[in-house]
């Protein structure tokens, strides 16, 4: 295994973590994340939300990583690539599913990226039992770094934003919502012959 590839290993597994940290009740276990106030006490920040946004920035920030050290080092496989979505999903859609039972996000987001994500890998294992694997697209790339964006920011409150009276994570997450669908139409479309072909 590379070393891109073992990075993919270590963001799944950053990624458990983090989802196990946000589901359970850690306050039956004693464990009290203390509120943080900012801005005279006019904003409250449950640092549990602080600690969960570092673990999945340093995870995102892999995502970044090994895709530069596998383009750079022509370490690129099949096996990167299909470890690195499976990667992206549990980070991003296991945050998003958790995000929207909390109420910090609307449901609608992770029934729209899941189905999303479901009718892609559909193409792609289709597509690549035909012409090998099928990486992701331009589209598909700038909707996950809106994404990744997104939700750091909603974990640290939207700071610096909310301290000038407006928050944008909810926004970006919109936007990387409409790319993803946009992105899953780009899929079909550039790989629709080998799904109708007889």
């Amino acid at each position: 295994m590379n070393v891109p590839n073992r990075i993919t290993v270590c963001r799944i597994i950053l990624s458990v973590f983090l989802l196990i940290l946000m589901l359970l009740p850690l306050n039956k276990f004693g464990i009290v994340f203390p509120q943080l106030a900012v801005n005279n006490g006019n904003i409250i920040i449950d640092t549990k939300y602080i600690v969960c946004g570092i673990i999945f920035l340093v995870a995102a920030l892999t995502d970044f990583l090994d895709g530069y050290l596998a383009r750079k080092y022509n370490m690129v496989t099949d096996m990167g690539k299909v470890m690195d979505a499976i990667a992206d999903k549990i980070l991003v859609n296991g945050v998003l599913i958790i995000l929207a039972i909390d109420g910090f996000i609307s449901p609608v987001v992770p029934v729209v990226i899941v189905c999303r994500d479901i009718a892609v890998d559909s193409i792609k294992m289709v597509a690549g039992s035909k012409s090998g694997a099928v990486g992701a697209s331009m589209s598909g790339k700038v909707k996950t770094a809106v994404m990744l964006v997104g939700i750091t920011l909603l974990f640290f409150n939207d700071i610096p934003f909310i301290l000038m009276g407006f928050r944008v994570s909810n926004i970006l997450i919109l936007v990387a919502t409409v790319l993803s669908v946009v992105s899953g139409v780009e899929y079909y479309i550039k790989n629709k012959k080998f799904i109708v072909e007889k």
